[in-house]
């Protein structure tokens, strides 16, 4: 940059020393009185038209008003908020005198970048009030090099934005230029803003001289893409990651700016603003200045939380805690009412259930660290203390991922409001639903010891159909001959009579039988002479007439289907069915088949 048109008879040197020195305000107006020019002189209002009546004008009055993100811009490395891990790197390296010959920049937008690349230039370059000055982590911001480069005037400080100067042509002569020595200052510094845009012939063209600069001569990159730098550029940079400054930083800071300028702001305001930078201190410095500007004037230009979420769209605290209530307690039409209003004020659906999102992921973060919650006010922290008591983890970790689920279907429906109520109304009826983890132990619980219940539930008799004590008794007996026969190795035999035979009666000696449905020859004779060999003796064996027990295979398939109807008629399995209708209920042998003898989890 060349030297401004005020100075530009008069070297700044050989200026008189008792000078008044500028402050940081008008350094950054000459700055900008030096790349842009000075106002218009038509903007300068003759002193004849001002009217007699009228009001004196304030010394600044013909100054154009400054934004805060301007008029606080980092002058000094004290100043320079979050970054004390690069701060503290920078001071050793100059104390050490272990200066890298580029430096690389990279953060998300508005977390100081550019400002300390100018901090640097400043650092490298002081030489002291008394001239005699090194290099310094702490400018004085007095000398001659310091007050030139905050004003934007310094002849060895070049500045260029990447996004305007893209080609080989600028690189070039950014080659040819730093053969030559610095006129005035330690240091010839090449300031590339957004280097990331520079083509990809520009990158390759540099690189020599990037990896084997002139001792003169330092780079300073700032980015905010630095995944599209080419490796190469990479490796020949001290790279430095500028962090995102934590809410509560940038709410203290906010809270000085509002003293400075003064302004009165609520505590929740600012952190409504902080909250709404996500980390970055120029959105916030822009979002505190259009909240100033947004404030009511009938009550003194206070910030209000109030006028903050009615500026940037957000939900109430309150009404969002009403309207997580509304949803845990199941009140349908409260629930819709409620969304209503908040869709009237002026609140986005999508922001409404990223809120609820906020409040459920704070709730859990305060039960399971078991501090106190994370919230501006003490109405806010005893309200999210009450829902950490009431809910449980499972129930939390659910709601989050119904609330997300939900927050999707909003951002891509076609109508967000609908969504919104259709998302929070699954929710709602989603607590009323047994918890799964819950529903599958109780399942397996009743898997194990339903058989039992079952049985001691049957009725002992009563119906016509079921046969009597004296067949059922006999039917006994008969399970334990038939146990014999198969323990003897007449498997046939044994099968026979366990599928097929209904026992009339059965005494020592004596079998009275019926063959059931679809036998058709008579076992009678193949009875006679196996029960004979089993015990050694006669048997009288013969068809009868009068009521029979059922059949052993007919037993247990009675005993199963009992057992199956008793656990289709338990409360959470019906409550299982009516949630998943196209659910099965697996028999032993089905369990079996799939790999387990335990119910899944």
């Amino acid at each position: 940059m060349g030297d401004s048109p005020e100075n530009a008879d008069t070297p700044p040197w050989e200026q008189e020393q008792e000078e008044a020195k500028p402050s940081a305000a008008e350094l950054e107006a000459a700055g900008q009185s030096a790349m842009f020019g000075d106002p218009a002189p038509a903007a300068v209002p003759e002193p004849t038209v001002a009217p007699v009546a009228a009001k004196p004008a304030a010394p600044a009055a013909n100054q154009p008003y400054r934004v805060l993100a301007r008029k606080y811009r980092s002058q000094t490395f004290a100043e320079l908020i979050g970054q004390d891990a690069m701060v503290k790197t920078l001071a050793n390296a100059i104390k050490r005198d272990r200066l890298a010959h580029a430096f690389l920049m990279t953060g998300i937008r508005g977390v100081g970048k550019t400002s300390t690349a100018r901090l640097i230039a400043k650092a490298l370059n002081c030489i002291g009030p008394d001239g005699q000055g090194g290099p310094t982590i702490d400018p004085c911001g007095k000398c001659e090099p310091c007050v030139a480069i905050a004003e934007g005037r310094h002849i060895d400080v070049i500045e260029m934005d990447a996004a305007s100067h893209t080609g080989v042509d600028d690189v070039r002569e950014i080659i040819e230029a730093v053969r030559y020595a610095a006129v005035s200052a330690r240091y010839k510094i090449y300031i590339i803003d957004e280097v990331h845009m520079l083509t990809r012939n520009a990158f390759n063209a540099l690189l020599k001289t990037l990896e084997e600069p002139p001792a003169h001569v330092k780079f300073l990159f700032a980015t905010t893409e630095v995944e599209k730098l080419p490796v190469t550029v990479l490796s020949r940079t001290q790279r430095f990651d500028l962090r995102r400054i934590p809410a509560e930083l940038l709410q203290e800071h906010f809270a000085n700016i509002c003293a400075k300028e003064g302004v009165e702001a609520e505590a929740e305001a600012l952190h409504i603003i902080a909250n709404a930078a996500e980390g970055s201190v120029r959105d916030g410095l822009s979002i505190l200045d259009q909240a100033i500007a947004h404030a009511d004037l009938d009550a003194e230009g206070k910030v209000t939380a109030a006028r903050v979420r009615d500026m940037l769209g957000l939900a109430d605290k309150s009404a969002q805690r009403r309207l997580l209530a509304h949803v845990l307690e199941g009140d349908a039409k409260a629930l819709l009412a409620a969304v209503g209003d908040q869709y009237a004020l002026g609140v986005e659906p999508l922001a409404l259930m990223r809120g609820l999102m906020d409040l459920t992921h704070k709730i859990t973060v305060a039960q399971v660290s078991g501090a106190e919650p994370d919230a501006p006010t003490a109405e806010e922290r005893a309200a999210l203390a009450d829902f950490a008591q009431r809910l449980s983890a499972a129930q939390l970790h659910r709601l989050w991922q119904l609330l997300l689920k939900g927050h999707e279907e909003v951002r891509q429906a076609p109508d967000p409001l609908v969504s919104a109520q259709m998302a929070l109304l699954r929710v709602m009826h989603a607590a009323d639903m047994p918890d799964p983890g819950k529903l599958a132990k109780k399942i397996e619980e009743l898997a194990e010891h339903g058989v039992t219940v079952a049985a001691a539930a049957a009725p002992a008799g009563g119906d016509a159909s079921q046969p009597s004590d004296a067949a059922l008794s006999a039917g006994a007996d008969w399970a334990g001959l038939v146990q014999r026969v198969e323990d003897s190795g007449q498997l046939r035999l044994a099968q026979l009579m366990r599928d097929w035979v209904r026992v009339v009666e059965l005494t020592p000696g004596r079998l009275v039988y019926q063959v059931a449905e679809g036998l058709s020859d008579d076992p009678g004779a193949e009875l006679r002479d196996c029960l004979f060999r089993l015990t050694g003796s006669r048997w009288t064996v013969e068809q009868g007439q009068g009521e029979a027990a059922p059949t052993l295979r007919e037993q247990e398939q009675a005993a199963k289907e009992s057992r199956e109807a008793a656990i289709r008629e338990h409360p959470l399995v019906k409550a299982t069915f009516e949630a998943f209708p196209e659910a099965e209920l697996l028999s032993e042998s089905g369990i079996a088949a799939q790999g387990g003898g335990k119910w899944s989890r």
